[in-house]
């Protein structure tokens, strides 16, 4: 019989929808693939679907849909929004100085150390031990004056719910743009930016079924933000380039199932997420729930096994077919623990022996039954290595 293969580690990626493939593929054929720039027939087809999913996305986020830019992913939208907003407010002669938070997904964080490569400023906004942005922090890059505030509203490793609504106030009173990285909160936890006055908000394809390679940045200001790709005038010249009218159609479909679906979804995997902790702790009483006493979105939960690491972990649960991941998929392979539980104050050991379980549509408790079923041999092998490796 073949081996029961598991896939928890949603939180990097998801499989493309039926309905969402289906929808996409019109404008991959010969009627509706043409340039949505372009006058003529093919052109006007092309561009009906981009504004038909834009319509969707505005709909699904509480947006207008003139306000929907869409960007290779989440990693471009997240750079438009720190770099392009550090841009625009130099081009006025504001601060050329951005404010992140010590957890921020690297796309964020990159796009920080970025602004300090052009000759600007950053600010790393200091997280307490259950990875909430501490306000104090807050005040001060405030007073001290920024182009943008950027923090994730959910977190990629630890699921940790940011209180982004009182923090968009807070920047708003200011006069500070606030950027918000929705791609981990949309679809698990209720998201509606009539409740969140953030001046940018970025949401990713491949989390929610839709293809890789497409997101899209909601710009409720475009004088906040400054192109930082440059060609023709589309989008406003925001994000200039020829749209992936595909990839827009499939993002518009899997936003609009996401939307849908978001209450249902986030109480089946948030009961499988507290059924595979409370099962892990039973077969491992050592083991260490991350921002355990935080508010958590319901699909991610990261584990520290003290006396392992990750990486020999990870190894070994593929051999028994489970997929999961170490933290961050981006930063998969680094010897050192993850710089969100670093920030946190997690201990080095415990950063080390880090594993990221998250949930999607297709899991069942089935799932969580295996990676129990697996997980205490693997752990003591896992052990055995490691006593003998540091002896």
């Amino acid at each position: 019989m073949p081996k029961r293969l598991v896939y928890l580690d949603n939180a990097a990626t998801t499989p493309v929808r039926p309905e969402v493939l289906e929808a996409m593929l019109p404008y991959l054929g010969p009627d509706a693939f043409g340039n949505p720039s372009s006058p003529h027939r093919f052109g006007r087809a092309a561009r009906a679907g981009v504004e038909e999913a834009k319509r969707s996305i505005a709909a699904a986020l509480g947006a207008d849909p003139g306000q929907v830019i869409f960007t290779s992913g989440g990693t471009e939208a997240d750079n438009l929004a720190v770099i392009g907003c550090a841009l625009a407010a130099r081009e006025r002669g504001g601060p050329f100085r951005v404010a992140v938070s010590a957890i921020e997904h690297k796309a964020v964080l990159a796009a920080a150390h970025a602004v300090v490569r052009l000759g600007g400023e950053e600010i790393i906004l200091p997280v307490n031990g259950q990875g909430e942005v501490a306000e104090d922090g807050l005040s001060e890059a405030l007073a001290r004056g920024v182009a943008v505030v950027s923090v994730m509203w959910v977190n990629n490793e630890i699921g940790v719910v940011q209180p982004v609504a009182r923090l968009a106030a807070r920047c708003r009173e200011a006069g500070v743009p606030f950027h918000v990285d929705g791609v981990q909160a949309f679809g698990k936890v209720p998201v509606s930016l009539h409740d969140v006055a953030c001046t940018l908000f970025t949401v990713s394809g491949h989390k929610i079924g839709a293809p890789k390679g497409i997101g899209a940045l909601v710009v409720r200001d475009r004088h906040a933000v400054e192109a930082i790709i440059h060609g023709g005038g589309q989008q406003f010249g925001i994000r200039p380039g020829t749209e992936n009218v595909p990839g827009i159609v499939g993002l518009g479909a899997a936003v609009e199932l996401a939307a849908r679906e978001q209450a249902a979804f986030a109480a089946r995997v948030a009961a499988l997420r507290d059924e595979l902790e409370r099962r892990l702790l039973a077969v491992v009483p050592d083991a260490v729930i991350n921002a355990a006493h935080g508010q958590r979105a319901p699909h991610v939960t990261s584990v520290s096994i003290p006396g392992t690491d990750s990486e020999a972990l990870l190894m070994h649960l593929d051999l028994a077919g489970i997929a999961c991941s170490s933290g961050s998929a981006c930063s998969t392979g680094a010897v050192e623990p993850s710089h969100v539980l670093t920030a946190m104050g997690v201990p080095r050991e415990l950063g080390v022996a880090a594993l990221r379980f998250s949930f999607g549509k297709e899991n069942t408790l089935e799932d969580v039954e295996t990676l129990i079923g697996a997980l205490p041999k693997i752990v003591e092998k896992v052990r055995a290595l490691s006593a003998v490796l540091h002896r």
